[in-house]
């Protein structure tokens, strides 16, 4: 049987690690006065945004996981957002949000195109939602899509050039990204296999 959809989820594993590695090694470049300034996006602030994306990621990637490993919903799972930021620092953010990606990846490695259509149950305070594995991921990395592409717009303002972010699928560009997948401890054959 054919994997191409998770082979495709795993590839967009990757290149979420990649981006944020980016996206934070420019961040953390900036003064903590510009990191926590306010700017005109849907969240206050680079810092507001960052930590908006990793504690979204920890809340999906528990969702995940836990359905993996048929555990049941975790009642407090909404504790992820309390505090909404829990981080100050971008090192801290970068520290954080590596882990997430290596859980995501991790998650996505085992995948087969068989399994896609699994159910994942995610507890909201009013709501019991149920999605598909196919479903959440792809929200999930849209997600961080959506609010890297905000920080990217923020950093306009400051003296940080925002890092390119769109040079991770074709091949010709493998040039491009070899010195951050290094920096990773990954390699092009540890990505595309």
């Amino acid at each position: 049987m054919s994997n191409l959809l998770s082979r495709h989820f795993l590839s967009m594993a990757y290149n979420n690690a990649w981006s944020n590695h980016r996206l934070l090694k420019a961040c953390a470049l900036l003064s903590q006065a510009d990191f926590v300034a306010h700017r005109t996006s849907f969240f206050p602030s680079i810092k507001a945004t960052l930590n908006h994306n990793l504690t979204v990621d920890w809340f999906y990637i528990d969702a995940l996981e836990r359905e993996q490993r048929d555990d049941p919903p975790h009642p407090q799972i909404m504790s992820f957002f309390d505090p909404e930021e829990p981080f100050n620092a971008c090192a801290d953010l970068q520290r954080e949000q590596r882990l997430a990606d290596g859980r995501l990846i991790d998650y996505c490695a085992q995948l087969s195109d068989d399994t896609l259509e699994r159910q994942v149950t995610l507890l909201r305070p009013r709501v019991k939602q149920q999605e598909t594995r196919t479903r959440l991921l792809g929200h999930v990395f849209q997600h961080q899509i959506h609010h890297r592409g905000q920080v990217h717009a923020m950093l306009a303002g400051t003296s940080v050039a925002a890092p390119q972010l769109d040079e991770f699928f074709c091949d010709m560009d493998a040039g491009l990204r070899a010195a951050d997948l290094a920096e990773m401890g990954l390699s092009e054959a540890a990505v595309w296999g």
